[in-house]
Order: C-alpha cells, then sequence, then structure tokens
C-alpha cells in the first residue's frame, strides 16, 4: 500500500463568513480551545484493514471531521494525518483464515473504507499513511530511544521501558496491566522488565510478513508505528527533534475511547522519549457504539457496516444525521429505531428547505456555531433543527433557506 495524499475527492466547503468562536474541546486531562486563525495539527489513529467500516468507525471518524470543519471556517490552517494499521495480527489472522493475501485484504478493506467516508462527506487527511511504509521512521525512532536508555532487549525483540513513566499512568497500575493485557499486550512475558513494558520491534517468526532494519528483520509494534507517523507527517523530516516552539508537538491527537489506555498513553510517552517534549495538547476520545443494548465487537457479530447500510439503499446523509444525534464522547446504542427516526427527521428538514418561506435562520445559524463551539454539542445542535422545523411548519417566516442549508453543508457536513 501506498503513502497517500487526499485519498478520496473532498467536497468544497461553502464560503461563509468566518467563525469567530473558538472550539472548546474535552480532553482526558480536562478542556482545552483551538483558537481562530491558529495552526491545528490533529492526528487520529486509523483503521485496521482487516473488516469492513462499522458505526463505531464512522462516529470517530465523524466526529474529527467535525472538528477539521469547524477549525477550517474559523480560519485555521489544518493539518490532519492518519494511519493505517496494515500490519498487525488482527489482519494476518484474518487473511491466513480466509485463505488470501494479506496485503491485498488490506488494500481491498481500506478502499471500501474510503468510500464510506466519501459517501459520509468526512473531509479526507491530508496524509493516509500506512505503517508498512513507515519502518524506515519506526528503525530511527528505536535508535533513538536507543541512545537515551528507553530500550532493552527480551529474546530478539526489543521492549520500550515503559517503567520509567509510570507516574503518568492515567489509572492504577493494576488496572493497566489487566487493561494491557486485553488489548494485545503481554505483560506476562517473562524477561521483561516491567509488565508494562511495549513492544517497540518484533523478531520475525513463523514465516510471518518482516522488514529489514537495523533492529533485524522484523516488524514493529502498534504503538511505535503511530508515534513516528504523526511526528514526521505533522512536524516534517527533522520530526525527531520536536518542536521547541510549542509546549505540545501537536494540538490533537485522537480516536476511540478503547484506545486511551494502552495505545494513546504507550505512543506519547514514546513521543517523549523521542523528543523530550509533551505529545499532544488535547486527547480526544469518542464513545463506543453498541447495538440493541450488547456492545458491538467482532466477536459478538453484531457489527454494523456502513457499506451494507449504503448497499440498502439507506442514504448517508441519514446515516452522519442519526449518528451526530449523541453526543460524541457518550457511549450510545444504535438500533433500526434510531435509522427510522432519522429518516422521518430528515425527510421533514428536507420538506422545510423545500418552501419559499421558512422560520428565521439568522439567529439559528448563530446557535449552531455556538452550540458546536461548545465541546460539538450535536445533541443541542439537532434540537435547534428540529425546532426550526416545527416553527417554519406553524408558519414562521424570515429565514434563507439557502443560508442554513451552507452552513449545514459546511459545519456538519449535512447536504440536504
Amino acid at each position: 500500500m501506498n503513502i497517500l495524499q487526499s485519498p478520496w475527492p473532498n467536497p468544497a466547503l461553502s464560503a461563509l463568513e468566518q467563525v469567530q468562536l473558538p472550539l472548546t474541546l474535552k480532553s482526558t486531562s480536562g478542556t482545552f480551545t483551538i483558537d481562530p486563525q491558529s495552526n491545528v495539527r490533529m492526528y487520529v489513529c486509523g483503521i485496521t484493514p482487516y473488516d469492513a467500516t462499522h458505526l463505531g468507525h464512522a462516529a470517530t471518524y465523524l466526529t474529527f471531521d467535525l472538528i477539521n470543519r469547524y477549525s477550517r471556517l474559523s480560519g485555521s490552517s489544518v493539518h490532519f494525518v492518519e494511519n493505517i494499521t496494515d500490519i498487525d495480527e488482527p489482519l494476518l489472522e484474518r487473511a491466513e483464515r480466509d485463505g488470501t493475501d494479506w496485503i491485498s485484504l488490506a488494500q481491498k478493506e481500506t478502499d471500501l473504507f474510503s468510500r464510506d467516508m466519501e459517501a459520509l462527506r468526512v473531509l479526507s487527511p491530508e496524509w493516509f499513511v500506512p505503517a508498512t511504509q513507515a519502518m524506515d521512521l519506526v528503525d530511527s525512532a528505536i535508535s533513538k530511544m536507543q541512545e537515551g536508555g528507553f530500550v532493552y532487549l527480551v529474546d530478539n525483540d526489543l521492549y520500550f521501558r515503559t517503567s520509567l513513566f509510570l507516574s503518568e499512568l492515567p489509572i492504577s497500575e493494576a488496572e493497566a496491566i489487566t487493561i494491557f493485557r486485553e488489548r494485545g499486550g503481554d505483560p506476562d512475558r517473562e524477561g521483561k522488565e516491567h509488565p508494562l513494558d511495549s513492544l517497540l520491534w518484533l523478531a520475525n517468526k513463523n514465516g510471518e510478513p518482516g522488514w529489514n532494519s537495523s533492529h533485524g528483520f522484523g516488524r514493529p509494534g502498534w504503538h511505535i508505528e503511530c508515534a513516528v507517523i504523526s511526528l514526521r507527517y505533522l512536524l516534517g523530516e527533522n520530526y525527531l527533534s520536536g518542536d521547541s516552539s510549542q509546549t505540545s508537538l501537536i494540538d490533537i491527537q485522537g480516536g476511540g475511547s478503547d484506545l486511551i489506555f494502552p495505545h494513546h498513553f504507550m505512543s506519547a510517552i514514546q513521543v517523549k522519549a523521542m523528543t523530550g517534549q509533551q505529545f499532544a495538547r488535547g486527547y480526544v476520545h469518542t464513545g463506543m457504539v453498541g447495538l440493541d443494548g450488547e456492545k458491538m465487537s467482532k466477536s459478538k457479530g453484531n457489527l454494523v457496516f456502513v457499506s451494507k447500510l449504503l448497499h440498502e439503499g439507506i442514504d448517508p446523509v441519514v446515516i452522519r444525521f442519526a449518528l451526530l444525534q449523541s453526543h460524541y464522547s457518550e457511549d450510545r446504542m444504535w438500533s433500526e429505531a434510531n435509522l427510522e427516526s432519522a429518516t422521518q427527521v430528515v425527510e421533514r428538514f428536507r420538506s422545510a428547505l423545500s418552501r419559499n418561506e421558512v422560520a428565521p435562520t439568522s439567529e439559528l445559524s448563530h446557535q449552531i456555531l455556538a452550540a458546536l463551539a461548545q465541546n460539538l454539542d450535536t445533541p443541542r445542535v439537532m434540537q435547534l433543527l428540529q425546532d426550526w422545523v416545527e416553527a417554519t411548519e406553524e408558519g414562521q417566516v424570515g429565514g434563507s433557506t439557502g443560508e442554513l442549508a451552507r452552513l449545514l453543508d459546511s459545519a456538519l457536513g449535512l447536504a440536504f
């Protein structure tokens, strides 16, 4: 797979009056703001392409799409990078199970993801970087960390001394070990200095794919991939030098709440070991999406795929509208009722927009932007829109459908 710039076509953002309100976002460590007309550097963890895009993925990428859109509307320059974890155990296991080539499987699912994102009107990242194209970056980063004493050998594998950063753990050490075990870590491996030390380089075994490096023939661990891809493509070729002009190297590290620990914690401390600086100003995480009262997961077989909904003829605007009805940071449940309700609301909204006379829109536009500025309060936005529809249906006048439609398209990605 190749590194891609703007991997799918971007819809044009309508020319609107520049947004003046700063964007306040919730981070794992509090709140932070993105000021208008600033330089925004955002890294979002991408897919492991062993299956199609499900609604949990969609909810996550819609969230960062809102941040991207709002920042651009406020006059900011947005540098947005996303990775593709195109070498990992789940991908290799799926390829072996299906008797297919892992490279072809990764390409097929990445292409499908791109089509899903385009259908949902998600602005594409500036750089879309497969982990398999970052091996030289990983090699250099591990060498840099070795110089600082952050790396040690277990058999032929290299590990990072997470133990040097235990004071920065967001949870108790015992809880961290339990979660680490559940989410791909190996706390019980013999020879490790500490259970939470994370894999940097895995020596080749069992004929699995591997790459030549100064650390032997093998492949990288998960966390180091994101660490180096984010730095290289957001800071430039001198990424290992950091950026001494900034308190933090980037503005936003994002993904689902299941990445808070260990992935985002491990990536951040590895960046700190490489550069001596804090990684991100804010860590923004989205809630999980369940189905009919149960956690949505591959093991349960209850994933709802975006491509399947689209194939069934579901309007992508309806899918996007339905996901925006919940706050991004909260866990939520998906059901057929959600889809039916969103379909009805979208139909009412389209009907209202088709009228010659509609309820006032100027103040509504300001209220929508103000709600987005407060930690992307999309439930508030949805309520404002439903109130406007009701006012229009009751015969209120004085608004401009064009003004409102342009705002919703540009700020929310809702093209009615």
